[in-house]
């Protein structure tokens, strides 16, 4: 049975959840962290997207985007590719590191998206791509 397609529209705010396989670690240490977070840099130069907050969690993670363009699979595809093999590079490993689909949440209402940014514990972040690591400011 095919599984169900995602509703991606532009201009949509999700609440993005991606957890390792078999809930093993995805982040080991701070230099797997500041990687995933220039790989999400990139990833929101080449869609657009606006981060609004992240939680990096040992064993997952969650983001709070913005998508100008209904490009919201295609960009988790491409985050969580890079990562991966930026990270099995750097351990020596081989093989999948994010276990089932990337889960999603999307808000509409500006109540909703405060409450989801303040639910979130741990939150770090709240801007634009440009203020993430290791990205080139393209103004």
């Amino acid at each position: 049975m095919p599984r169900p397609l995602r509703i991606q529209y532009g201009g949509a705010l999700y609440h993005v959840m991606s957890r390792g396989d078999r809930r093993e670690a995805i982040f080991c240490d701070d230099p797997d962290r500041f990687e995933f977070l220039r790989a999400l840099g990139q990833a929101c130069g080449k869609t657009g997207w606006q981060v609004h907050a992240y939680c990096l969690m040992s064993n997952h993670f969650h983001l709070v985007v913005e998508t100008p363009e209904a490009n919201l699979v295609a960009g988790m595809k491409w985050l969580q590719n890079t990562y991966t093999r930026r990270h099995n590079c750097r351990h020596r490993l081989w093989g999948r590191l994010f276990g089932d689909r990337f889960a999603t949440v999307a808000c509409n209402c500006s109540t909703l998206r405060r409450s989801l940014r303040n639910s979130l514990s741990n939150i770090a972040f709240t801007a634009s791509y440009r203020e993430l690591p290791c990205v080139e400011n393209k103004e």
